[in-house]
C-alpha cells in the first residue's frame, strides 16, 4: 500500500499560485505568497516540490532579458567637413 502524500495540500497550493500567475513566479515568489497566506514553509521544500511537479520559470530568465542600449539613429548625421574642404581647395 502506498502512503498518503503528507505534502499534498502544499503541492496543490504551489500549483495554484503558479497557475494564477501564468508561470511567472519562481520558488522565491511562491514562498513569499505562501507566507502571506499563513503557511510557514522552507524555500528548499518549495524548490523540491516545484521540481517534482515540473514547474519552471522560463519567462524571466537572464537569457530572455539581455540589456541593449541601442536606440536606433539618434540625432542628425554630421556632414563630413574634410571632404568638402578638400574639394573646395582643389
Amino acid at each position: 500500500m502506498k502512503k498518503e502524500n503528507p505534502k499534498q495540500e502544499l503541492e496543490d497550493r504551489i500549483q495554484a499560485i503558479y497557475d494564477e500567475n501564468d508561470g511567472n513566479y519562481g520558488y522565491r515568489r511562491i514562498k513569499l505568497a505562501l507566507r502571506n497566506k499563513g503557511y510557514k514553509v522552507n524555500y528548499k521544500a518549495v524548490q523540491r516540490i516545484m521540481r517534482k511537479l515540473g514547474l519552471r520559470n522560463g519567462k524571466f530568465s537572464r537569457k530572455t532579458r539581455k540589456y541593449s542600449s541601442y536606440k536606433g539613429n539618434v540625432g542628425e548625421v554630421a556632414i563630413v567637413v574634410f571632404k568638402l574642404v578638400y574639394a573646395i581647395r582643389n
